[in-house]
């Protein structure tokens, strides 16, 4: 178990580096910041783990599958269509850092939820619980993982124009280091059950040495940003970097109880086999999808 979380874990923190910084070369040769490779990754990992989530809800409340796909897929892609559509006069409020044309998507999957249940209605009295399921799953993994996505346009000024690629590796690393943290830490010397209902295995102990790796993490990117002459992620220095360190992995715990929530309801241990070590793609990337909009809140009300 222990060796898979390592060495899964750390072919995804190489695939994730790559695409960050292979996309900031990319979009460099192509003059445009369209990111395909973050495309890729977004939309894929959305279109299994939606896959996930829809086979958690038990049945009879288990939405349409296709629908739910369909909207994360769509409410993803909706950010790379901005960016490749461009800015030219007359299309800058629907630019990628616009969440007008998101809204407008999303806006669709709320009505095609009713749609559905409409054709499908046979008088069971379940329909507006799948209805409201299925926009719970399109809002969950669509508008939330949304955030993360935007943070990739966030640049603060000419200067810095790959800081967002900073900006995503910190709203990734934060949030998975101090769970990795927590669990080693957890496993060493924990005593006290911290969420004993939801999360039988975490514990006090894990919790706060959870807090260190948040802090190491964002010191370490925000060092890295320094070094590299990316630029400086937090305009306060190293006191900035580590209260986000605490505050998102905070959130990224949150994230993790949140999907437990999910999972204790539909009576099973992993959202999936997918990822060795980990369980499902739900069980990695559940922290980040919490912690991203508190991480571009607070790098949007800098620029």
């Amino acid at each position: 178990m222990l060796k898979h979380r390592l060495i899964a874990g750390s072919l995804m923190a190489a695939g994730v580096l790559a695409i960050l910084f292979g996309d900031a070369l990319l979009s460099d040769a192509l003059g445009r910041p369209v990111f395909p490779f973050l495309c890729v990754l977004a939309v894929t990992a959305g279109f299994f783990a939606t896959r996930e989530l829809v086979g958690i809800i038990p049945e009879p409340n288990r939405p349409h599958r296709g629908l739910c796909v369909a909207g994360v897929t769509a409410l993803l892609a909706v950010h790379f269509v901005q960016a490749g559509v461009g800015t030219p006069p007359g299309l800058e409020r629907f630019g990628p850092r616009s969440w007008e044309p998101v809204a407008v998507v999303f806006a669709g999957c709320v009505l095609a939820a009713f749609l559905v249940e409409m054709y499908r209605y046979t008088g069971s009295g379940e329909s507006v619980t799948k209805a409201a399921h299925a926009m719970l799953v399109m809002a969950y993994l669509g508008l939330l993982t949304g955030f993360f996505i935007k943070l990739r346009w966030l640049t603060p000024d000419a200067a810095h124009p790959h800081l967002p690629a900073v900006y995503l590796a910190l709203a990734v690393f934060v949030p998975k280091c101090c769970d990795i943290a927590a669990y080693f830490v957890g496993r060493l010397l924990g005593r006290h059950p911290f969420t004993p209902r939801l999360s039988p295995k975490k514990t006090w102990e894990g919790f706060a040495g959870g807090f260190a790796g948040g802090v190491f993490a964002a010191c370490f990117l925000h060092g890295f940003g320094l070094v590299s002459g990316v630029g400086p992620a937090f305009r306060s220095g190293w006191v900035e970097a580590a209260a986000f360190g605490v505050l998102v992995g905070f959130v990224g715990v949150l994230g993790d109880l949140a999907e437990s929530l999910v999972k204790r309801d539909g009576q099973i241990k992993d959202a999936s086999r997918t990822v060795p070590g980990f369980g499902g793609l739900l069980d990695v990337f559940d922290s980040v999808v919490f912690a991203a909009p508190v991480a571009y809140v607070w790098f949007a009300v800098q620029i």
